[in-house]
């Protein structure tokens, strides 16, 4: 089973063969993956090394974490385990994408003081208009 490394602390100006480059000598069965700004196609600061063989996990990272690329200290490490995102659906998945349609509508969002659930109270920011609308029911009652 393979092994993902995080690669932290790159320089913008970094290109994926450059990384590569970095990591060519750590052997066979070793990719490597630079994630790039979308609009601008600059690093984002990090990517990926994918390592086949388990056993050099640790052999790799005891190399590599730590060393210059363009004169930027770079930090090698495990990768923690992708999460899915709240909504259930994953960021970036290649899927399709819904667009259009503008800004979702949303009402007053309701905070939890702390206590059980007799003590929601409304948002802060919506606590105003909140009371304007309890005001204009009452006249109209």
């Amino acid at each position: 089973m393979s092994v993902r490394l995080y690669v932290g602390n790159l320089p913008n100006e970094l290109e994926n063969q450059e990384l590569e480059a970095a990591f060519a000598d750590a052997g066979e069965g070793v990719s490597t993956k630079l994630v790039t700004d979308r609009k601008t196609g600059k690093c984002r600061g990090f990517g990926f090394v994918t390592v086949e063989d388990e056993s050099k996990v640790e052999a790799i990272i005891e190399k590599y974490n730590g060393i210059t690329i363009k004169d930027v200290e770079i930090k090698v490490e495990k990768a923690q385990p992708r999460t899915e995102p709240a909504s259930g659906s994953k960021e970036g998945g290649g899927g399709a994408k819904k667009r259009g349609g503008g800004a979702k509508k949303r009402g007053p969002a309701v905070v939890s003081s702390g206590g059980g659930s007799d003590s929601m109270q409304p948002d802060p920011r919506w606590a105003s208009e909140l009371e304007k609308l309890k005001a204009m029911l009452a006249q109209n009652s």
